[in-house]
């Protein structure tokens, strides 16, 4: 046999070594993506579930928002540990409470030194990113790449901080950050898992819609939930707050902002300042918008009854107009994944940092336990995991980061307060073992609004309050019975029995998440 038979045939055992080789590291590749899927965590600010049509459709229809939902799970009873938002955000990063985290009140600097999900993946392989709100006083951690708006954030021509560099970005937020995110993706290394965190400004307040949309929904009448002109009989607590839509200032809030400088108000000039960043083109378009409105708020002199009504309408215009942006972001990463074929194996979650008052109890904000803000909506899908359909057990906030992690293999810190999602996902959850109630600690008072300090436990059915601190009062709500939670049980004939139930559970729960914070309850 010559040199070059020898050589054509141990190429050929070479070539069919490598092909076997080949074929073992592709499928060890695919059981290492099998095992960790991509991330995309998407959360907006002050979305209330009442505002996604997936879950309600009465006030406005959000399609990209429900392809998560029709393709994945809708969570419909999500709740939040406290509902403000930096809090929130600790939760989600820790999986652990407020009172162990240390975050639990807004305007307090968050220690990125302590252990988050976003450092664990990265430890386990991941590529993490943060884009969009940050809201915690400190420089994120954990992250490969961030590029954060400073504190609330602008709506128009925003700041971001850009791995510590600062500079102002032409253009709308939300736009913005979707830009930015998928730049990232694109850029990213393709060799690794990625862990995305895409944080939305959006719809906080003061609710300023990009320039599209700001005829949207003029000639909509939007429904006046039932409860709208709420009396706060026996609560004390709903009755002294200050987020009573008659409390908004016609400036900032219903964008009455009048060239002559008639129409005043306490946030005048912290809107002025707001505005003052659109270019010539956007403000021209801005005061076009919003001319007819303003006119006619300076001719028809409103009041009571008229006035109100009339700043829901216009409070839910912009409201629900920036929600259609934020609608256009998530449809625009969707396609990015379907386009990458990254969609089977990325879980994509759409949540908010919490709740929020969408007119209820003649509201907006959150802060309060009433379902509107302690509710978040929680959409998630995963094709190549996760089934399609409803889950109706009690999920919270300090779930999350146990599950990400459960989900990429990692191992669940024993610290971590929150429960893996994925037994509920994969259908192997008992029943009898997952919680039955969860349970709410408020801290920020005084402060904005003036809502009490309170905490509370919530089961399927009922709900317990506890406002202290200035005041000591409880609530008990029947949910099946009052959903719009008007109607306060405590102390009435009849409820003892429940009460005294709600009130075990309650000091159960505080000492499983090990709240010392308040000691000595008792009930009136």
């Amino acid at each position: 046999m010559n040199k070059k038979n020898l050589l054509y045939i141990f190429s050929f055992f070479l070539v069919g070594s490598c092909f076997t080789s080949c074929k073992e590291t592709v499928k060890e590749k695919e059981v290492v993506e099998a095992k960790q899927p991509n991330i995309i965590y998407i959360m907006t600010d002050d979305h209330g579930y009442q505002a996604i049509s997936a879950y309600n459709g009465a006030l406005n229809q959000t399609p990209n928002i429900d392809r998560i939902a029709n393709e994945g799970v809708k969570f419909t009873k999500s709740f939040v540990t406290n509902s403000i938002c930096s809090p929130s955000r600790a939760v989600m990063l820790t999986g652990k409470f407020s009172h162990e985290n240390g975050q639990r009140i807004n305007g307090l600097k968050f220690d990125g030194s302590q252990q988050t999900f976003p450092k664990l993946l990265r430890t386990a392989g991941y590529e993490t990113a943060l884009i969009g709100k940050w809201h915690l006083g400190s420089e994120p951690t954990g992250f490969d790449y961030w590029n954060v708006l400073p504190d609330q954030g602008d709506y128009y021509n925003p700041d971001f901080n850009e791995m510590g560099e600062k500079s102002r970005k032409e253009g709308y937020v939300t736009s913005l950050i979707t830009e930015y995110s998928l730049d990232w993706l694109k850029e990213r290394d393709t060799t690794k898992p990625f862990a995305l965190i895409m944080h939305h400004k959006a719809p906080h307040r003061c609710w300023m819609p990009e320039i599209k949309y700001l005829d949207k929904y003029n000639d909509v009448k939007f429904p006046i939930p039932d409860n709208f002109y709420d009396d706060y009989e026996g609560r004390t607590a709903a009755a002294q707050q200050r987020m009573h839509m008659k409390n908004f200032c016609p400036v900032n809030d219903l964008k009455m902002l009048d060239k002559e400088g008639e129409i005043d108000g306490p946030l005048r000039k912290y809107f002025e300042a707001q505005i003052a960043r659109l270019t010539p083109e956007q403000r021209e378009a801005w005061d076009a918008a919003y001319a007819e409105e303003i006119a006619y708020y300076k001719e028809a002199k409103l009041t009571g009854k008229e006035l109100l009504e009339w700043s829901y309408q216009r409070y839910l215009e912009d409201y629900l107009r920036c929600i259609d942006s934020v609608d256009d972001s998530v449809g625009e990463i969707l396609d990015f994944l379907e386009e990458n074929s990254l969609d089977e194996n990325t879980l994509v979650v759409y949540t908010s940092d919490q709740g929020f008052y969408l007119g209820e109890h003649g509201w907006f904000d959150k802060r309060f336990m009433y379902e509107e803000s302690f509710r978040t909506p929680l959409l998630m899908k995963l094709p190549s995991r996760i089934k399609k359909g409803t889950v109706t057990e009690l999920v919270q906030n300090i779930d999350y980061a146990p599950t990400f992690l459960d989900l990429a293999g990692v191992e669940i810190p024993s610290d971590m307060q929150g429960k893996s999602l994925l037994p509920i996902l994969d259908d192997k959850a008992d029943n009898d073992e997952w919680r039955k109630s969860v349970y709410y600690h408020y801290y920020e008072y005084p402060g904005p609004h003036a809502v009490k300090r309170h905490y509370g436990v919530r089961t399927d059915k009922h709900k317990l309050i506890h406002f202290y601190n200035n005041i000591d009062q409880w609530e008990l709500y029947d949910l099946d019975a009052d959903p719009g939670e008007v109607d306060n049980l405590y102390g009435k004939d009849g409820y003892d029995e429940i009460t005294q139930t709600l009130y075990t559970e309650l000091l159960d729960l505080q000492k499983k998440y090990n709240d010392t914070t308040v000691v000595d309850v008792k009930l009136n």
